[in-house]
């Protein structure tokens, strides 16, 4: 089984003995690479290039940056790409962006595969690149077939692969896969998995993002109102065997969002090293 992990770029000098520690912890699992968001509207360009380059050499782990098309201009894109490629990178998650509240939004791009299509004109297959796929479906999404040809586009522009959405319903991410496989997308599409450790901000999350979380998990975190043991008891359980559902139905790696965290993660790779 191959996993890699998710962290955002620290935003003050706490937050980046935060980050730091978490990186120490996580890269004792060998994983296959850890990747950087990138803010919405652009607004952690900077920080991503910088921990990108940060993890690249101080840590014995590829570093994956976010390419998000809220970066203001093509030449922008092409000199971060650049300077990605001259540090060894050689992997990318490209991503349309969380849009800024401002109208229109700002941007090179206006979708994910405009940027997959112009990283292949620029550099070739230089870099392996990985796109977003929703198994419960993008909040903006209109219909399911519209979702998929979404996805496919970003796929004939030249992405290599994609990462998904987090969920908690497995038969969401397999009904994904058949979709997939039926409308000739073969790719690898790697299930994006979230540690339960905060039910507010689980929830948040999800209202944002269109994740459900089911009405059953749902209402055992709200019985737990305060009490944070519980809470990430009942979430290590539940994403454990979501893991292991997904691994006996054939997954061959997981994506964790770490949320600069390590512990909740690394318990539920010891369970399903335990298994």
């Amino acid at each position: 089984m191959q996993v890699s992990f998710e962290v955002f770029p620290a935003k003050d000098e706490a937050q980046q003995l935060v980050l730091e520690s978490t990186l120490e912890k996580l890269v004792r699992s060998v994983p296959e690479y850890i990747s950087v968001t990138f803010g919405a509207g652009g607004s952690t360009l900077k920080r991503t290039r910088q921990t990108v380059l940060q993890i690249q050499q101080n840590w014995p782990v590829q570093a994956v940056p976010h390419i998000s098309c809220m970066a203001p201009d093509k030449n922008a894109i092409r000199e971060l790409l650049t300077t990605y490629q001259q540090a060894g990178v050689n992997r990318l998650v490209v991503l349309r962006g969380d849009r800024p509240d401002e109208k229109p939004p700002s941007g090179a791009f206006a979708y994910a595969e405009d940027l997959v299509r112009f990283i292949r004109e620029e550099f070739g297959e230089r870099f392996f690149i990985e796109v977003a796929c929703y198994p419960e479906f993008h909040p903006e999404s209109v219909n399911p077939a519209d979702e998929l040809q979404y996805f496919k586009n970003k796929i004939k522009a030249g992405a290599n692969g994609a990462i998904t959405q987090y969920f908690f319903n497995a038969d969401a991410y397999f009904r994904l896969l058949d979709d997939c496989h039926a409308d000739g997308i073969d790719v690898p599409i790697t299930p994006g998995i979230m540690p339960i450790t905060n039910y507010q901000q689980l929830a948040r999350f999800s209202t944002m993002c269109g994740a459900e979380i089911p009405i059953w998990i749902r209402k055992r975190l709200q019985g737990y109102r305060d009490d944070g043991a519980s809470i990430r008891a009942f979430g290590e359980e539940v994403v454990t065997r979501l893991c292991e559902q997904l691994l006996a139905g054939g997954v061959s790696g997981l994506h964790f969002y770490t949320l600069n965290r390590a512990n909740a993660t690394l318990k539920i790779l010891r369970n399903l090293h335990q298994d």
